[in-house]
């Protein structure tokens, strides 16, 4: 809960008087520098402790504080809850009175939670507040362990259901059957615990599919009977709102659940292919991901480039790299930066990734004519000071982005190039005239996402000779330097890694880029102009990730 809520917390103990503005805003800072929640740091510095943070957020919500959850629970109070749901709601019950019953949660916050459970008690509920790590060990303590039951486990249950689906009713009837709905659901935590990015349900002519996408990489689980691709890819359908009766055509949609206490959030897209429905699941999780500059590894030099651009009073800022780099959560954490109550911010999303407090976020919607270019032109109506546009596609969207930012506004965006220099030739052959380039574009940042060495196994060794030469530097530069590979450990599924390292490049403009760029200077020349003024290449950073023993001589050459 700490984690999750900072922002929320730090206005409910400024409103409870338990600390002033000014040191609500030194915690901040060291929240922000360290990723350490908002409460962990006012307990750290002796501020405030525990128990009155929880009284302060109980009376905030208008709920009863438990300073302490009853020992002993009556077994009909007990019993409205299967451990199963306890389990993945992260709660107990501790009174049924009054036909309403009152459940302690992890997260109070959390609203989702009370109106599933609503919806599957049929009964009225209250949440109470207690101490997040006392009601884990409650949950424990009343329903036991977590089940046991895996994935291998419940595949044996498959055999005993029909997978024959002649109709669509037939579908929906094994969709909603018991083993179905608990293998989906598991399949779901399976991937939120081992923080995957991505879920793949992939039907082929003789099997059905599922991979895990973990640090970038894709790992399989074991698969369920063919058969039943349809019943599987039914149910996560139904979660998600869709049509399960159409299978011709692409459908996107939303799932959100909890899963151990935590409010998850995940994006849907199903496809069409020749032997089923491809569905892909990406895991929106706010407690995986640190939307603060400070958390993203970055040098401070650059850090505070990125702040310096984000906080002049107009320009374009553009995040470059593949998909899965990272771009978004950079944009995010650099709207962070200026999301304060004197700036209006807003952003055009395809989709809108996650939910910011205080930032107004239009998803684009390209059926009823909502495009980038359309919201960014309703935009300059809506008096913004900073806006983020998902990605500049088209010549219309830079043109209008560049309008914005002539006009007063900063403005933040993607692109999808090679490098920082070469943002500027693709918005040339986009169309857009080098001088409006060069009179608009403030600076642009490259980043790569490098798989880390697990540092479980991570062990020293020499690398061949060949490999060192790949890497194009001088002999006596890593002559006294160490190299690691991680020899894969059960921590990190055998793989060697565990986590991502971020590589980045920021190039700066100034006046002596801004006249090559009006020349239409080529990628190159603005390459060796950008690093003779002190820009970093993506190659460089990444040697930098190598000596410091981060990541390997092999990531760092796939990806720069």
């Amino acid at each position: 809960m700490f984690d999750d809520h900072s922002d929320l917390i730090r206005d409910i103990v400024l409103e409870a008087g338990l600390i002033n503005q000014t040191q609500a805003d030194e915690v901040w800072e060291s929240h922000a520098s360290t990723g350490k929640s908002f409460a962990d740091g006012l307990m750290d510095a002796g501020l405030a402790d525990r128990p009155s943070i929880l009284q302060a957020i109980a009376d905030h919500l208008g709920v009863q504080y438990y300073s302490v959850i009853p020992a002993t629970l009556p077994d009909e109070v007990v019993k409205v809850l299967k451990p199963a749901q306890a389990h993945k709601y992260m709660v107990v019950p501790v009174s049924d009175e009054a036909g309403k019953l009152t459940l302690v949660a992890k997260d109070p916050f959390n609203s989702s939670a009370v109106n599933e459970l609503t919806f599957i008690l049929k009964r009225d509920i209250e949440i109470a507040v207690a101490d997040p790590q006392a009601v884990e060990a409650g949950v424990i303590r009343v329903y036991g362990e977590p089940s046991a039951s895996s994935i291998e486990d419940l595949l044996g249950e498959f055999d005993q259901i029909d997978g024959t689906v002649a109709t669509e009713e037939d579908v929906a009837n094994v969709a909603n059957q018991a083993p179905i709905i608990r293998f989906v659901d598991l399949v779901l935590q399976e991937a939120v615990k081992a923080k995957a990015s991505d879920i793949h349900f992939e039907p082929f002519e003789d099997q059905f599919r599922i991979r895990y996408r973990i640090d970038g990489s894709l790992y399989e689980m074991a698969p369920p009977p063919k058969n039943l691709s349809s019943a599987v890819i039914a149910r996560v359908k139904v979660l998600s709102a869709l049509n399960i009766a159409e299978r011709r055509v692409p459908q996107d949609g939303r799932i959100k659940t909890t899963i151990s206490g935590r409010a998850i959030d995940l994006r849907v897209s199903t496809l069409p292919t020749q032997f089923g429905e491809s569905v892909v699941l990406r895991i929106l999780d706010k407690t995986v991901v640190n939307l603060s500059l400070d958390a993203l590894s970055m040098k401070d030099d650059i850090k505070e480039g990125i702040r310096q651009m984000v906080n002049k009073p107009n320009g374009i800022f553009i995040v470059t790299g593949p998909t899965g780099s990272g771009k978004t959560t950079t944009l995010y954490s650099a709207l962070r930066e200026v999301n304060t109550e004197d700036i209006k911010i807003l952003t055009a999303e395809d989709p809108v990734e996650y939910e910011v407090e205080g930032i107004m976020q239009v998803p684009i919607n390209h059926q009823v004519g909502l495009t980038f270019a359309a919201a960014l032109r309703s935009f300059l109506r809506q008096d913004p000071d900073t806006i983020m546009v998902g990605e500049i596609r088209d010549i219309e969207t830079a043109q209008i982005s560049v309008q914005a930012s002539l006009t007063g506004h900063v403005v933040l965006s993607t692109l999808h190039t090679n490098d920082a220099p070469g943002a500027v030739t693709r918005l040339i052959d986009m169309g857009l005239e080098p001088f409006l380039i060069s009179a608009s574009l403030e600076g642009v940042l490259a980043q790569r996402l490098l798989r880390k060495i697990c540092r479980n196994c991570r062990t020293a060794y020499e690398p061949d000779k060949e490999v060192i030469s790949m890497l194009d530097v001088d002999a006596l530069e890593i002559s006294n330097k160490k190299f690691y590979f991680g020899k894969g450990c059960t921590e990190c599924n055998r793989s060697g890694y565990k986590g991502r390292q971020g590589l980045f490049e920021l190039m700066t403009i100034n006046d002596s880029l801004r006249t090559l760029i009006t020349q239409k200077a080529p990628t190159l020349v603005l390459k060796q102009k950008a690093v003779e003024l002190g820009m970093r290449p993506l190659r460089e950073d990444g040697l930098r990730c190598i000596f410091d023993g981060y990541t390997t001589i092999e990531e760092v050459l796939k990806y720069t």
